[in-house]
């Protein structure tokens, strides 16, 4: 059945009147009839009565508005949602962040996007380095704080919003622990963590190489999921992490130490969203996180 004889079969099922539904839906009374008569070819039964002085439903016309009406209302409805989420901003929009440091900013960002639009909160929702993009693509956030470089197909990701210079965290017990800095070129001596392989290899390549600048191998060391997971691994002399400078703020750990690396790459960090779920709000997120970004320092 098409949209049009959906609508044209309901609409003649409330107000039993041909002249009355063409006038609803703005179309010729002739058309409604016409629609109505291939509608019953298809069914292959008759679905009204039609005398010269009234129009009722036949029981099987009776049963198929009964049957139809609801599965139509939803599909409006949904219709009329998406409409809602694409133009206006209302409602709940649900942003993942990596780290407590992603979570402070996108703590001031919601502020700032309250108070522009405060017929929609914000949902601020710890993610895990194994989750990757997966809980963006499932539909569980909308935005996500990414850490670049994010080249992932399905994807559109904004500016940078801030960056973090490295550090290593290493156990408080190793020789590393009482250096003013380390390079590069050290991790040649040690084991480092690994990521979860759901991380892409485009990634973890660029964050935690498996080769110093000079081209010496860098052992790898155990894996771990998420964050917390690593420091115990690295507490425990398993090896060493590379993070930022924002860890000692928020993971401060009596067997962790954590040294600068001046020349490891910096962290910069992103909103990203899927690129087909560019709605006004998520438009409008991004912008008070530029703002915000612009406002004050990280």
């Amino acid at each position: 059945m098409e949209r049009y004889e959906i609508e044209a079969f309901l609409t003649l099922a409330d107000e039993l009147h041909f002249g009355r539904t063409a006038d609803r839906l703005r179309v010729s009374t002739a058309h409604i009839s016409k629609t109505i008569k291939k509608l019953e070819r298809q069914v292959g039964v008759a679905l009204f009565e039609r005398t010269s002085r009234k129009v009722t439903l036949t029981p099987v016309g009776a049963q198929l508005r009964e049957e139809l009406r609801p599965a139509y209302d939803q599909v409006k409805q949904s219709v009329k949602n998406a409409k809602d989420a694409g133009r206006g901003i209302h409602g709940t929009l649900r942003v993942g962040y990596f780290g407590s440091a992603g979570g402070r900013f996108l703590l001031r960002v919601s502020d700032t996007f309250h108070t522009r639009h405060p017929d929609c909160s914000v949902q601020i929702r710890e993610l895990q380095l194994s989750d990757g993009a997966g809980r963006l693509r499932s539909g569980d956030v909308e935005l996500q704080m990414c850490c670049f470089p994010m080249e992932e197909p399905d994807m559109t990701i904004g500016p940078a919003l801030y960056s973090e210079a490295k550090m290593l965290a290493v156990s408080a017990e190793h020789p590393f622990a009482r250096r003013p800095s380390l390079s590069l070129e050290d991790l040649a001596q040690v084991k480092m963590i690994q990521n979860p392989p759901e991380l892409p290899t485009y990634f973890d390549e660029f964050h935690h190489p498996k080769r110093t600048p000079s081209g010496r191998p860098i052992e790898p060391g155990p894996i771990a999921a998420t964050f917390p997971e690593i420091l115990a691994l690295v507490g425990a002399g398993k090896g060493v992490y590379l993070t930022t400078e924002q860890a000692p703020q928020f993971y401060l750990r009596p067997d962790v130490t954590y040294v600068p690396v001046p020349d490891a790459p910096p962290l910069e960090f992103g909103l990203g969203w899927l690129t087909t779920g560019h709605t006004r709000r998520v438009q409008e997120f991004v912008q008070a996180a530029i703002d915000t970004r612009d406002s004050a320092p990280m």
